[in-house]
């Protein structure tokens, strides 16, 4: 009862982003760092995910629209896994929704990576035009696009989760723009590889 009664400044909206808890509590230096590995392991996590899910039996008869709509519907719900995890398990590590949009752009920065190492390796003598494309376009759209997932990743996404609440139109709207980006980054780079107006061989 004392603790409730001595918060009587907080309104709802404070109440779904941060909770009180963590706004008296701010995390020390190590409780910051730990966020970091966290946000990294849950982009590893994201691309498993990510590849089970577009290599489904049913996606896979719909093959051409796999790179332009299943992967980013997919992969930007998946690269910020280790955000939704401080969420649910250490929401007090979390300073609000720039920590958790930078968080996820870091998750998406992994997710990139990987995927792009995963080309390149499986290239038949990449040319240098290929590795510099990979290593640079596709990190900033992942790591942008994640960012945005991520400055939606509040403790009311938790609740929606758990069917208390509906889903924030903040955090529907920044999931919707990131996969709208993606989609559309897809689709041009599909569309003047095949046209040959850019050769990345």
């Amino acid at each position: 009862m004392q603790f409730n009664q001595s918060l009587p400044h907080l309104d709802d909206s404070a109440a779904t982003d941060i909770s009180a808890v963590s706004s008296l509590r701010r995390p020390g230096p190590l409780g910051l760092i730990f966020t970091i590995p966290v946000a990294i392991i849950g982009g590893i996590f994201g691309i498993v995910g990510a590849i089970a899910g577009e290599l489904q039996p049913g996606s896979i008869l719909f093959v051409p629209l796999i790179p332009i709509l299943a992967a980013p519907i997919i992969e930007e719900a998946l690269k910020p896994v280790g955000v939704y995890l401080l969420q649910v398990r250490w929401p007090r590590l979390l300073l609000g929704r720039l920590h958790t949009g930078i968080l996820g752009g870091l998750g998406g920065l992994t997710f990139g990576v990987i995927e792009s190492l995963a080309y390149v390796w499986g290239a038949d003598d990449p040319s240098g035009t290929f590795v510099a494309y990979r290593f640079t376009l596709p990190l900033i759209l992942h790591a942008t696009c994640s960012f945005l997932v991520g400055l939606g990743i509040v403790s009311s996404v938790v609740s929606w989760a758990n069917g208390e609440n509906p889903l924030p139109k903040s955090s529907r709207n920044l999931y919707i723009a990131a996969v709208a980006i993606h989609a559309t980054f897809n689709t041009l780079a599909i569309t003047l590889t095949i046209t040959g107006v850019v050769d990345l061989d």
